[in-house]
């Protein structure tokens, strides 16, 4: 299954589409990237004359690249065969934030997989800006619906 399949087959569409592209995907893991565009929705009132990307938005595109991307390769096999798409939930969540994106700034996410068992993924997944400096990293854990 091609990165651009995984991309397409995620449950979103813009303007809640957080994944540009997935550099690397297997079975312990994922990095990918996103850029945030100026015009997001998220910009508009969101410090005034100072846009800030919101942590609520940083931790959905580390859930979206770290945990969905990851879930839906996980389940490739069951997918390929004609069943349907994995339904995914984030179930917990801890992060911790360490500075700020802007608008047009590009971050990576770097996700390793803790753990795949009883349709239960928990991975560790960290953002990092174009310097390579951590901006966020936490535990994101989501149940996945049987197959």
């Amino acid at each position: 299954m091609t990165t651009a399949k995984i991309i397409s087959l995620l449950p979103y569409t813009a303007p809640f589409l957080f994944v540009d592209n997935l550099e690397t995907i297997n079975e312990e893991g994922v990095v990918g990237t996103y850029t945030y565009p100026a015009d997001a929705f998220f910009y508009k009132g969101h410090f005034i004359d100072n846009p800030i990307t919101p942590g609520v938005i940083l931790t959905e595109t580390m859930a979206q690249i770290g945990l969905a991307c990851l879930a839906i390769f996980l389940s490739r096999d069951k997918i390929l065969q004609g069943n349907p798409l994995p339904q995914i939930a984030m179930v917990a969540q801890q992060t911790d934030y360490f500075m700020p994106v802007f608008p047009e700034e590009t971050v990576s996410v770097y996700s390793k997989k803790e753990y795949f068992r009883f349709g239960k993924l928990k991975c560790q997944v960290e953002m990092q800006n174009d310097k390579n400096e951590v901006i966020c990293k936490g535990i994101i854990a989501g149940m996945i619906s049987k197959l």
